[in-house]
């Protein structure tokens, strides 16, 4: 779904809803293809949103947000960068679809815990006689005993 950058909201999930006025957007000079025109316009996109100060986030979903995003929030704000494209609107659009994914897989319920299991009677048989295999190799490389 393509977002407009132009004062719509971000729609991350029926559910959640980013407001456009929470949303602060930084534009500057990006590097790559674009020959002439690159030197005068800036194309390259910065798109922070305040997880803390948030009015769209409940309290849990904020906490939830908060311990798996943490290496990626700066004081409470995560921040995603686009410059793949020459046209700032196109790196914008890409910017919003960093951070809807971004704080969707952020929400996302956790999948099953997994069950631990002990390795079958027959996976031991045939690690342990790998082994053994591999030691008989090796003894036959070994260098013949002077006896």
């Amino acid at each position: 779904m393509v977002c407009e950058a132009r004062g719509m909201d971000l729609e991350v999930s029926p559910a959640l809803t980013i407001p456009a006025a929470e949303l602060s957007w930084r534009f500057s000079r990006s590097s790559g293809p674009g020959g002439q025109h690159v030197n005068t316009s800036d194309s390259r996109v910065e798109l922070s949103w305040n997880i803390d100060d948030s009015t769209a986030l409940s309290e849990g979903q904020r906490l939830i947000l908060a311990t798996r995003l943490g290496q990626r929030l700066i004081t409470g704000t995560i921040t995603v960068t686009a410059s793949e494209r020459r046209s700032q609107l196109r790196n914008r659009e890409i910017a919003l679809a960093k951070l809807r994914s971004l704080v969707a897989e952020g929400l996302a319920p956790e999948g099953p815990r997994r069950r631990a299991t002990r390795p079958t009677r027959g996976s031991k048989r045939r690690r342990l006689e790998a082994k053994s295999q591999r030691a008989a190799t090796k003894q036959l490389r070994r260098r013949p005993s002077a006896e």
